[in-house]
């Protein structure tokens, strides 16, 4: 009861400028959630206000939960009240982000200290157990001021890459010296992912992690005084963003396997009302191969499956060729998406695709630079996402990357330095390069008439028995 009259009494409370403007939308969104019905969902007695899955689907308060949303990843440092945060800002970016649709977002809630020269600064965690209550003190006012915007929050607690620091710093950590610097021409991606893939074996890497993790699950919010492990705003933990089995084969195939499992096992055991997911990319890491995938997800402890979709990272899009290579770009890009509804369908487990992105045209990073492809790209995507989810497959949702927001670029040479804005792309990535601006009319537009379907579908009174994805 605590916690329902605390929702009723934050929920779009005095928020005024953009906020204001987007009441009738937010009004949209709750009504489709609460009161939507769905005849194969029995209602509650008494509201839950976590989302749950049930078969593969979201539930929310009884009812179909799907959604719309974005990655945020850098919520937690402008949320700081120390020399990163700008917390007026931040209630614009979610007041904007409400009034198009987007509450869903996925946020990083981990970041290391390390030897990697392009990993964000300051971190999270300093050293092991030495963490920056600053920075923490943004994740407690992002979920706060989420809360009262009846948002969703999932949150990843570790990074195979190393812009964050993550698997890469505890491996240092725990063995002394450091590993490849994927930034260093002389050592390159190669070693590192190698290097990297050795946390899932380094039992004292692995330790720090997760006395890491118990402290953010366990953590009480110094905003509104309740236990992360009791917040209806977070929707699910993440192991890790884009954990990968790494090089060897079927024996680091078993081994990611069992890492998954008992790790998302040890977060449930702490607690036992959210859910937990991978944060994997899919089927990329092995080759496209899609049952080693499957194989990795059967896990009961793992709740849905996650999968990403990056066309000019895996060498199918080329940004000044766009026209050329756009078309089979999506064709592919279908492909992929198809394959991993099929195998959700298989596993009877929900699915998200919670990172794509597509750069401007040209590969320009400055806001109101052309982005014919990208849109062009966001609206394929997005209404095959809809109309599946739509046909009733497992299709939950879908998180682009990234929200840029208000955010302006520091300087013509697109290098994230400490103390830049932060604009939605990670540190060793040009700023700018897969951001969407609100300046960005028509992107937002075709965000906005997604996000209303996808709601639009919690409102209905069943979901069909679908045949294909």
């Amino acid at each position: 009861m605590q916690l329902a009259r605390l929702r009723r009494k934050h929920f779009c409370a005095g928020k005024d400028r953009v906020f204001s403007k987007c009441r009738s939308a937010l009004s949209f969104l709750v009504l489709s959630l609460v009161l939507g019905a769905c005849a194969s969902f029995a209602p509650h007695s008494v509201p839950d206000l976590y989302v749950r899955v049930d078969g593969n689907h979201f539930v929310l308060q009884g009812r179909p939960y799907y959604f719309a949303g974005t990655n945020l990843w850098y919520g937690c440092y402008i949320g700081s009240p120390g020399e990163t945060g700008d917390r007026p800002r931040l209630l614009h970016e979610l007041d904007t982000l409400c009034s198009i649709g987007l509450t869903n977002l996925r946020i990083l809630a981990a970041s290391e200290e390390s030897y990697l020269t392009r990993s964000v600064r300051p971190a999270i965690q300093r050293s092991p157990g030495d963490l920056n209550d600053s920075l923490l003190q943004g994740l407690d006012y992002l979920l706060a001021e989420m809360g009262k915007r009846n948002m969703r929050a999932v949150l990843y607690l570790n990074n195979y890459w190393q812009w964050s620091g993550g698997m890469a710093a505890y491996n240092s950590w725990a063995d002394g010296g450091r590993g490849a610097d994927p930034d260093n021409p002389a050592e390159g991606y190669g070693p590192f992912m190698a290097y990297s893939a050795k946390f899932y074996t380094n039992v004292k890497a692995d330790s720090m992690y997760r006395a890491f993790v118990r402290r953010i699950v366990t953590r009480r919010n110094t905003c509104n005084g309740m236990a992360y492990m009791d917040d209806p705003t977070i929707m699910a933990w993440q192991l890790a963003n884009e954990p990968r089995p790494g090089p060897g084969g079927e024996i680091s195939l078993v081994v990611f396997t069992r890492w998954l499992d008992e790790t998302a096992a040890y977060i449930h055991s702490i607690d036992p009302h959210h859910l937990v997911c991978s944060g994997n990319e899919g089927s990329i890491t092995t080759g496209f191969a899609i049952e080693p995938f499957m194989r990795a997800h059967r896990s009961d402890k793992i709740d849905y499956l996650t999968f990403h979709l990056w066309p000019k990272n895996w060498g199918w899009f080329i940004p000044d060729r766009f026209e050329e290579t756009l078309p089979p770009s999506e064709e592919k890009a279908l492909k992929y998406i198809n394959d991993h509804i099929a195998a959700a369908r298989e596993l009877n487990k929900p699915i998200v695709l919670e990172e794509f992105g597509m750069a401007r045209d040209s590969a320009k990073c400055a806001p109101g630079a052309p982005s014919t492809a990208r849109d062009r790209y966001y609206a394929k995507i997005l209404g095959v996402l809809s109309d599946s989810a739509n046909a009733g497959s497992p299709v939950a949702g879908s998180n682009f990357w990234g929200w840029g927001g208000l955010a302006q670029r520091r300087g013509n040479d697109d290098i994230w330095r400490p103390g830049d804005p932060f604009v939605g792309d990670p540190p060793q990535e040009p700023q700018g390069y897969n951001s969407v601006f609100v300046s960005d009319t028509l992107t937002v537009r075709i965000l906005r008439d997604h996000a209303a379907k996808m709601y639009g579908l919690s409102s209905r009174t069943s979901i069909p028995a679908a045949s294909s994805p």
